[in-house]
């Protein structure tokens, strides 16, 4: 133990006596992120403090498995430390290039029957990732054991108790739209005190952000799931302020598959992962879902990654047409847009042979297509189609090689209803043979990724979220769509990818842009969810009715049936959605956020308010520098709330304000 830390700054003859009371610790390289572990009455614990303020209080550590139970009657062994240095590049999510600095720690312990297993830990300057490391075991029936079944986790979170939380539930499973949830769309809660029972019961879906009164926060996730392991969730509070690893229900994905996940051995169970602050920066900027995976394969072809229409989202299944199809075809090509997405039913509407040839007209404007299918389908009661063709491997790939015959770039796969490890196989299986055949994979009605987007190179992205197919369908969701705006850049978001399929310019969400829910967001905040959120893909709510015709082009921004101001559609033609730095600048989870991200030398800051009245804030912007010219999109107060554009010059160098609308927002291009 000559080579660890202390875990807590204290004189010397102190910190020996604390030294001697664990069995290890670990801190970050900065010095204020440290995890220490130690062993009580025989059961593994860890706790972790940031700049000396107590994140979680003594927290289990270990499973039980079919060969044992390895969180009980443990004893300590031996531990090893090592400093880990690199970089990789991620070009997909918040930054192109991420340098990785973190000190790694892995105690090797063992349980009453002496089989050996390692709790390694990886603790950067705001993250901590963990995992258990399973060897090879004697068996008393056959000399060795190559495989183990893990029937439950012991693993656990222990928050002070003045910890308030910003929690999602986990839904009942096989409920929701033809028994396809859990689907990680249930509403957020904020600032709840810690509770001993969620909304349904079943605890809560990863991510899920604690604040630890005033000292900080913690964003706890996993990472690194593939088809070797389930997807697990925490369970609803137990005692003070203790969360525990559970994992999927058994009524999940219909009752097929086991709960409990099985592996070969020598293995390693997912990266569970915290990020410690005292403030929000490190939650919303954390590279930590990333930073300890690999890639599964090589990409098969360079994908291209952009901007496409949705036909679905607002004109809904009667779209599924070649007439309103071409029409959403031209309208990406007016936009500048690579894709256009062809949702459900197509089969059914347009077929197999016709589709062929319907590609080839819509890339004849310059536009590729994606093409829904269902993930379907024994575990769930969905009708449309095409059904029945992800899940079978024989199936799926004849229609994959026939998409890559007709030039189809990519898929969006939904309606998969579960966490079980049987599901974590599908997912890789589809994204396995997608690649084999150079197709993009889009994932909806699903669970969140867990570092895929560095595992898989043609995954591009998963909805997991309460999306904008719900402020179609609800006047609630569309009441509250500043609220949710306002908090998936701190949660959601911060993890991985969100397909959320947003950005409406119409006023009254219908065809026509009469009738149906209200948009109640000003344009700009509109506007800035095309930054605030990160997709590579985006698939953005327009419609054809959103450019002006000759029977449009004099209506007023609030008369019925009105295209989009011009400023909000040349804005929607010009955002990127790769970025290569990501910044956080100020918010507060569900109230209100500002970000700033940039594409190759050009920044682009967003912010929107949910504050329930208008809301005027400095911002420090360091990448503001005096006299730099700016364009300024924001809510004009005096007209109604309507986009204005304004060029403007920086007066003081790092400083800029800007006022918003309640349910407003702004963007500002440098």
């Amino acid at each position: 133990m000559n080579n660890l830390k202390p875990y807590l700054v204290l004189p010397a003859f102190l910190a020996s006596l604390m030294l001697n009371a664990q069995v290890a610790t670990v801190s970050s390289p900065d010095g204020k992120l440290t995890v220490a572990v130690d062993i009580k009455g025989g059961q593994p614990v860890y706790q972790v403090q940031y700049d000396g303020k107590q994140m979680l209080d003594e927290s289990p550590l270990g499973f039980v498995a079919d060969n044992g139970d390895y969180s009980k009657g443990i004893t300590y062994v031996t531990q090893r430390t090592a400093h880990l240095e690199y970089n990789y590049d991620l070009r997909v999510s918040k930054k192109s290039s991420v340098h990785v600095n973190s000190n790694q720690l892995v105690v090797s312990l063992k349980n009453g029957d002496g089989n050996a297993y390692d709790v390694e830990f990886r603790v950067s300057n705001n993250d901590v990732a963990f995992r258990y490391a399973i060897p090879n075991h004697p068996s008393k029936a056959n000399g060795k054991k190559y495989s183990v079944r893990i029937m439950k986790e012991a693993t656990g979170f222990d928050f002070p108790s003045h910890t308030t939380t910003f929690l999602t539930p986990q839904s009942d499973a096989m409920i929701g739209w033809k028994g396809t949830k859990p689907s990680y769309e249930e509403e957020y809660k904020y600032d709840e005190p810690m509770s001993t029972r969620s909304l349904y019961g079943h605890g809560y879906t990863f991510p899920a952000l604690f604040k630890v009164g005033q000292d900080g926060w913690v964003l706890v996730s996993e990472t690194d799931v593939d088809s070797r392991y389930c997807a697990s969730r925490l369970s609803d509070m137990k005692g003070d302020g203790l969360y525990t690893i559970e994992f999927p229900m058994p009524e999940e994905n219909g009752g097929n598959g086991t709960v409990e996940p099985a592996m070969k051995l020598p293995g390693f169970t997912p990266w569970r992962t915290l990020t410690v602050a005292s403030d929000l920066k490190p939650i919303v900027e954390t590279t930590v879902p990333w930073d300890y995976v690999e890639p599964r394969y090589e990409a098969s072809r360079q994908y291209k990654y952009g901007k496409g229409t949705w036909s679905w989202i607002v004109w809904q299944d009667n779209s599924i047409n070649e007439k309103d199809l071409l029409e959403y075809a031209k309208l990406a090509k007016a936009m500048g847009y690579e894709y256009t997405l062809i949702d459900n039913w197509w089969d059914t509407n347009i077929g197999y042979d016709k589709m062929a040839q319907f590609v080839k007209t819509i890339q004849s404007m310059g536009v590729d297509v994606f093409l829904w299918w269902s993930s379907s389908g024994y575990w769930n009661d969905i009708e449309q189609g095409p059904i029945n063709k992800m899940d079978n491997p024989i199936e799926r790939k004849k229609v994959m090689k026939w998409m890559q015959q007709i030039g189809v770039k990519g898929i969006k796969v939904d309606f998969f209803g579960g966490d079980k490890q049987e599901t974590m196989r599908l997912y890789e299986a589809i994204l396995s043979d997608a690649n084999d055949y150079g197709l993009m994979v889009i994932f909806h009605g699903c669970t969140i990724p867990r570092g895929w987007e560095r595992m898989y190179p043609n995954y591009v992205g998963s909805e997991a979220v309460l999306a904008s197919e719900n402020i179609y369908f609800t006047q609630h969701a569309a009441d509250k769509e500043a609220k949710d705006t306002s908090t998936h850049p701190f949660i959601r978001n911060a993890i991985g990818c969100m397909e959320f399929g947003g950005c409406f310019m119409n006023r009254h969400l219908n065809r026509g842009n009469t009738g149906g829910v209200t948009r109640r967001t000003t344009d700009c905040h509109e506007l800035a969810t095309c930054v605030l959120f990160q997709n590579p893909i985006q698939n953005f709510a327009l419609t054809p009715e959103n450019l002006p015709t000759d029977a449009t082009r004099d209506l007023k921004p609030t008369d019925k049936g009105a295209p989009a101001p011009a400023v909000s559609m040349d804005f929607l033609r010009s955002v990127p959605t790769l970025w290569d730095e990501t910044v956080y600048i100020d918010g507060y989870p569900g109230q209100y956020v500002v970000l700033a991200r940039r594409s190759g030398d050009k920044w682009y800051i967003a912010g929107n308010n949910a504050t329930g009245k208008p809301l005027t804030l400095k911002l420090q912007l360091p990448m503001l520098a005096k006299g730099d010219a700016i364009q300024l999109y924001s809510d004009n107060l005096k007209e109604g709330n309507e986009p204005q554009l304004q060029q403007l010059k920086v007066k003081k160098a790092g400083m800029l304000t800007v006022t918003m609308a309640d349910q407003g927002g702004f963007v500002v291009v440098k």
